[in-house]
């Protein structure tokens, strides 16, 4: 890779393209952030965009595409060119507070989100095995805190991520072979329509901000460092192909959630409000078949999410305050067992993933993505940080957009969930 020099050169002009089976080794954070993302409460959403609006709201993934691989390529483009990750970026350029602020909220989503992911992880061993939901989620939560104390920790989590969304696309997929498939024609309309029926703005907007997350992207600058990316990934389509095979994945799973909604709840005028209960309506078209391979979907989804989201909020709370962050630090792997053991307490006790945690979670996302992403920005267009490097250009225009367009989904989701959190101390 060269240097800057004299002559104008600047990094990474001379960098070839590995061949695809190189690229393979040296992905991976992108599927741990599609872990992350793909939770019990994104199956859910997905599942009731498609059985309340059918086909209407598939032109949703257009703008997802476009907002996750900029989110992505962003935030890794910024920790090879910065030297650091993300929020130690922030805390080096806009100081401790504003560094502070982004790794407290995003900390307190991912641990109500927590929740979430066990009670996910329950219903699906409850599919499976006919267990109680809580022994079930028990027994994942063991096989979780075994990977955090193990050695080679980022390599177990990567490995146990990428089968997760294997089976979750297999599931899903045969669940929509077995429907009978979508209606190609209500698909294409679908996906140029843009329209927004009447009441689907705010799941449409938890849909966007759910499955095209600057925070995954944050996150995704801690598990580069811990893959050992380097300069020269920036340039050889490594960190490219990572961003791209992240939102494919994320646009597999949660595509055949909603085409299953569309395909089976739709025309039935069904809808669901917990992902187990798509199991149940599933029942009289692909008979007792349909508990298994829905089962063995959410627990992919619970899961995988499980596992990474708790390391993501402990990882980004400590970079706020400028801990050790390597997931086999002590920090990581006690406070992670820490929040595991707060959130089964709170999860068990009041019998699942309580409202008000969930829409706290949401709250706390919102403060989060918009104020994280807004640092963010102001770094990509930084000129002491791009020096040496070709200005980003495109890369600027399509972040700008990304993040006006997430600015007003938090403003619209605002002002639907403070009033709700309101209410429930009145």
């Amino acid at each position: 890779m060269s240097e800057k020099s004299t002559s104008g050169a600047v990094f990474g002009e001379d960098v070839k393209r590995l061949p695809l089976k190189d690229l393979v080794k040296r992905i991976g954070p992108g599927l741990i952030a599609t872990g992350i993302v793909i939770g019990p409460g994104a199956v859910t959403t997905a599942s009731m965009l498609g059985a309340d609006y059918g086909y209407d709201l598939i032109w949703l993934f257009i703008p997802i595409i476009f907002m996750g691989i900029t989110f992505m390529l962003t935030t890794n483009r910024l920790a090879i060119v910065s030297g650091m990750p993300t929020i130690h970026a922030i805390r080096k350029y806009y100081g401790p507070v504003a560094s502070g602020v982004v790794s407290v909220a995003v900390f307190l989503s991912c641990l109500f989100f927590t929740m979430g992911n066990i009670s996910g992880t329950g219903a699906g061993m409850n599919l499976i095995f006919g267990i109680d939901w809580k022994i079930g989620s028990a027994l994942m939560l063991a096989i979780v805190l075994y990977c955090y104390f193990a050695k080679n920790v980022y390599s177990k989590v990567e490995k146990i991520i990428t089968l997760c969304i294997l089976v979750m696309i297999v599931s899903f997929y045969i669940t929509l072979i077995g429907v009978g498939g979508p209606d190609w024609g209500g698909f294409g309309k679908g996906l140029v329509s843009f329209q927004v029926p009447e009441g689907s703005l705010g799941t449409a907007l938890a849909f966007i901000s759910t499955n095209a997350a600057i925070t995954a992207g944050i996150y995704a600058t801690y598990l580069g460092k811990e893959k050992k990316w380097k300069k020269e990934d920036l340039f050889n389509g490594v960190m490219f192909t990572d961003a791209l095979v992240h939102i494919i994945s994320v646009v597999l799973i949660s595509g055949a959630i909603i085409l299953v909604g569309a395909v089976v709840l739709h025309p039935q005028g069904l809808s669901i409000k917990a992902p187990a209960q798509l199991a149940e309506m599933l029942v009289p078209i692909m008979g007792g078949a349909a508990r298994y391979i829905m089962g063995l979907a959410l627990l992919g989804a619970g899961f995988s999410s499980l596992l990474a989201n708790t390391q993501r909020g402990m990882v980004l709370l400590g970079a706020g305050f400028n801990q050790d962050v390597r997931l086999e630090s002590k920090f990581i792997r006690f406070g992670c067992l820490a929040c595991l053991a707060f959130a089964a307490v709170v999860c068990y006790s009041y019998g699942g993933s309580p409202t008000q945690l969930i829409l706290m979670a949401n709250i706390a996302t919102s403060i989060a993505t918009p104020f994280g992403g807004l640092f963010t920005l102001l770094l990509l267009w930084r000129k002491d940080i791009n020096e040496g490097y070709k200005t980003p250009a495109a890369l600027r225009i399509c972040m700008t957009i990304s993040y006006a367009f997430a600015l007003i989904m938090t403003i619209s989701a605002l002002s639907t969930q403070l009033p709700k959190l309101m209410n429930l101390f009145k």
